[in-house]
């Protein structure tokens, strides 16, 4: 399959910052997200470069040594600068760095912060009066020690526009995903998740998995359901047909669910029924008003309204954004898969 798109120009160049101790596992998801070679898509991906915050060599958790593209000098021409954790929340980043941030920040370049490298960013001065997240173990240390940042523990990223910051290490995985479809869109996003091996990243708004007694009985029993909802979003559910569909009450399928992920069934199938509709208006010549019947709005004005409370677009702007004049090959065409959400105009209907 080759996703094809037109634009002029790529989405500019994103600089990873290194540093004596790096966390490898953030690290590594920036790379993977912005680095790795797109040979299925036919228009520009990401430059990436890896920028050294300290002098060499530099290591690695694990007793890797890394390589660097240069120094901090690379972020007078980044689009975009990761910061991948950083190696003690209790360590204050070098001057050098955050002045470098501040003067990448005031060019128009966004910063998205992975887990502790939130205090990075915090420490320039950036997030004064945003909203913040990071990951749960932190987020009480980064809230009495900047009191000016509104923290929010449980969530797995907050979008600022310009400041992106995510939580423990796998929300940075989601947080990068978010940043790429607000480059590319859906259908995009959702071929990266797939390569990743992993369904379409999550809202930013679902909750962090803090630690708790393990289920009785493995998350994996609603798998079945879930899939099933996906392939019937043009129907109506109510919470007592979905939880006689998983063989349980409805107290302990309520319980269940969100356990396993995160939400209330509601806000699970809006996001599942929204990012359909996202999929659709890029890759299909259907009007808005159809695929709110496909998706299971109740009408086309409950569509655009929760379209536009969503995303800040209408359906309509959406499409104009991300449409791609030849969104597939023809020879290759095969569906994608679509993420997950649920809406109803009632409190029965979802």
């Amino acid at each position: 399959m080759t996703l094809t798109s037109s634009p002029t120009a790529g989405p500019g160049l994103v600089v990873v910052l290194a540093y004596d101790g790096l966390c490898t596992f953030e690290f590594g998801i920036a790379i993977e997200v912005f680095a790795l070679p797109r040979p299925e898509f036919d228009f520009p991906w990401y430059r990436c470069v890896v920028a050294s915050v300290d002098p060499m060599p530099l290591r690695a958790m694990g007793g890797i040594r890394v390589e660097v593209d240069g120094g901090l000098e690379l972020l007078e021409q980044a689009q975009t600068v990761v910061i991948p954790g950083w190696r003690h929340r209790d360590e204050p980043p070098p001057a050098a760095l955050l002045q470098a941030l501040k003067a990448a920040h005031a060019r128009g370049a966004r910063i998205l912060t992975i887990c502790s490298g939130v205090f990075v960013l915090a420490a320039t001065g950036l997030l004064d009066g945003l909203h913040a997240t990071t990951h749960w173990y932190h987020a009480e240390v980064l809230a009495q020690r900047y009191p000016q940042i509104s923290v929010d523990p449980d969530v797995l990223y907050i979008d600022n526009g310009q400041l992106i910051t995510s939580a423990g290490s796998v929300a940075g995985l989601d947080a990068c995903l978010h940043l790429v479809e607000r480059d590319f869109g859906a259908r995009v996003t959702n071929s990266v998740a797939r390569r990743l091996v992993m369904a379409p990243q999550r809202s930013g708004g679902q909750a962090q998995f803090i630690p708790a007694p393990v289920p009785q009985t493995s998350r994996a029993d609603l798998a079945p359901l879930l899939e099933w909802v996906r392939q019937h979003l043009n129907e109506p559910f109510g919470v007592r047909e979905l939880a006689s569909r998983a063989a349980m009450s409805e107290r302990t399928f309520l319980r269940r669910f969100s356990d396993a992920t995160g939400m209330s069934p509601k806000d699970w199938l809006r996001q599942e029924r929204l990012r359909r509709a996202r999929d659709l208006l890029e890759s299909s010549d259907e009007s808005p008003d159809r695929i709110a019947e496909r998706c299971g709005f109740r009408s086309p004005e409950t569509f655009r309204s929760a379209f536009r409370e969503a995303l800040g677009l209408s359906p309509t702007a959406y499409r104009m954004r991300f449409r791609k004049p030849a969104a597939l090959s023809p020879k290759r065409a095969t569906p994608l898969s679509a993420p997950a959400q649920l809406i109803g105009d009632g409190p029965q209907a979802m």
